[in-house]
């Protein structure tokens, strides 16, 4: 399957019910500082509440870095400019909407759910997901599991993808946007993906 090709079979479905999905887009507080950057927007705004939502997102994020064993000097160094990708969004209300194939069930992900905090909106239901890690890590945890990552280095790929999950779902409703809507799509059908996920997707997104 080609690049795009799972988010496109997503997208054109919803097309036709009225949502208008965008691939290829950013969000400059979704950035390879992590959860760094969190913190430089909690130090900028004079909001408590949004401070307090920062920092506790933030004190996760650290815990989770920590326990993929990132690498606090490559993440100190990384540029603000540099952005995480993002499946598709749907931009009149700013909600992110993840596809998540079957390499994102490994065990290192399923170890990061345990380290959310509580109160912060999720937008799946994270106990259907650890039984999806532990169904599917087995295959999941071969993937591209001998690749360097930039802030993980040798065999860090799967550490770098799990992290910047977690970062896609703590992050927005810390800056003030909808909970992301992640979905879980192992088999790679996007269009089916949709008609499983359609009522949802009509009620939270449609208008």
């Amino acid at each position: 399957m080609a690049v795009g090709d799972l988010e496109r079979a997503f997208a054109e479905p919803a097309a036709a019910d009225g949502i208008v999905l965008t691939e290829n887009f950013t969000f400059p507080w979704l950035n390879e500082l992590g959860h760094l950057y969190l913190l430089q927007v909690a130090s900028q705004t004079e909001d408590e509440l949004a401070v307090k939502r920062l920092k506790i997102v933030a004190k996760s994020l650290a815990a989770i870095f920590a326990q993929l064993r990132g690498k606090k000097e490559v993440l100190a160094s990384c540029r603000f400019n540099r952005f995480v990708a993002i499946d598709l969004v749907h931009e009149p209300t700013g909600t992110i909407v993840e596809l998540d194939e079957v390499e994102h069930f490994t065990t290192l992900r399923q170890a990061t759910l345990d380290l959310y905090p509580p109160g912060v909106p999720i937008g799946f239901d994270p106990g259907e997901y650890w039984e999806l890690c532990a169904k599917h890590s087995a295959q999941a945890d071969k993937i591209r599991h001998n690749l360097a990552a930039k802030h993980f280095g040798f065999g860090g790929v799967p550490r770098e993808r799990a992290f910047y999950d977690a970062l896609k779902d703590l992050a927005p409703p810390a800056m003030g946007h909808p909970a992301t809507i992640r979905l879980p799509v192992p088999d790679g059908d996007g269009a089916a993906a949709y008609a499983r996920s359609r009522d949802r997707m009509l009620k939270l997104l449609g208008s």
